[in-house]
């Protein structure tokens, strides 16, 4: 798979006024075909129009390619950056992990297992969907730096390894779910607290 498409030019400008409700329609589409097994290699235009009941046309009219497609997907998938209290450090880093899960969280979990393989073969797919997730890691690091600053966290605090800590344990619960042997009631406020543990000034 190959892209010459950057993830900010990635839609075409509609020859028609846009329909959020076909958007939707074809998003999810692409997530419930994942969410099925299908490998992000196997998904194509043809089997997404199918899922989401319209021609290949109109799919084509708001995305160029696949690969912009499954971006979006993505995008769609991790929703809108929260709003954060600045209270404390604690509270922003909980409603940053809680706004990564949902009710489809073990739905997403398993388009992230499949996109993963094709993330390691395509670098342009990997690198758009860098663009994508860098904004989320960037906020967290923020908040890590500001509770170093306030002296909430400990002043010789790694904040590339404590971001990493604080992702894998959420994309592993999503891919997973009960075989890790970690419930997802009151998950995000678990997981912060006992990172913050070592972190913690």
């Amino acid at each position: 798979m190959t892209s010459t498409t950057s993830a900010g030019q990635e839609r075409k400008a509609p020859g028609r006024p846009r329909s959020a409700q076909a958007d939707e329609a074809i998003l999810d589409a692409v997530l419930a075909l994942m969410a099925e097994g299908q490998s992000a290699a196997a998904v194509s235009i043809e089997s997404v129009a199918a899922k989401a009941g319209v021609g290949k046309a109109t799919i084509y009219r708001r995305w160029p390619n696949k690969e912009a497609l499954l971006i979006d997907a993505v995008r769609c998938m991790k929703g809108p950056l929260p709003a954060l209290g600045g209270v404390s450090a604690r509270e922003d880093l909980i409603a940053l992990v809680t706004a990564n899960r949902s009710n489809r969280a073990r739905e997403y979990g398993i388009v992230t297992a499949c996109l993963l393989p094709e993330l390691q073969r395509d670098p342009e797919l990997n690198r758009m969907h860098q663009a994508v997730m860098e904004p989320r890691r960037e906020r967290m690091r923020e908040i890590l730096r500001r509770g170093v600053e306030t002296g909430e966290f400990r002043a010789d605090l790694d904040i590339h390894l404590t971001v990493l800590m604080l992702s894998g344990p959420s994309m592993m619960l999503g891919m997973f779910g009960d075989a890790t042997g970690v419930p997802e009631q009151d998950f995000p406020e678990k997981l912060v607290d006992a990172l913050l543990r070592g972190a913690s000034a």
